[in-house]
């Protein structure tokens, strides 16, 4: 996605006055540093401004995709170097687990059907509030049995 290059509605604002006030006088000068040539370099000034700042959004949304490209190609020349550790030492080898990959005999084993990692050795707790007739409440849990 492209950033939106700046436009200036003072610029273009200054340019209509610019434009009636050379219909009056091509010189004209009202004194404190008014004239028309001093508004016409200011006006030159910003819009070349304006201009360098809108090229360096163009220059850096380059960069940007650029960068975003190389991050892609990195990331997949990672994921190529760790299966080819593990073509070449196996899953299960110490290797793979110092490249940065988790063991084959490290991982946790998941139950069929359920999305969160569930182990034999934790136990699962049911939880019911009950209000009594004071409006108190109180908290009971019982172990889920499977």
């Amino acid at each position: 996605m492209a950033r939106r290059k700046r436009t200036s509605q003072v610029l273009e604002k200054a340019v209509r006055r610019a434009a009636g006030i050379n219909s009056i006088a091509a010189n004209l000068d009202l004194g404190n540093g008014l004239s028309v040539p001093a508004f016409s370099r200011l006006i030159e000034t910003m819009r070349t401004r304006q201009d360098a700042y809108n090229s360096a959004l163009s220059n850096l949304d380059k960069l940007y995709r650029e960068m975003l490209e190389t991050e892609r190609e990195l990331g997949d020349m990672a994921e190529h170097m760790l299966l080819g550790v593990a073509t070449r030492y196996g899953k299960s080898s110490v290797e793979y687990g110092m490249a940065g990959g988790v063991p084959k005999n490290q991982r946790r084993k998941r139950l069929r059907g359920d999305s969160l990692t569930a182990s034999s050795e934790q136990p699962s707790f049911i939880a019911s509030v009950e209000v009594n007739e004071n409006g108190n409440k109180a908290v009971a849990t019982s172990q889920d049995v499977r």
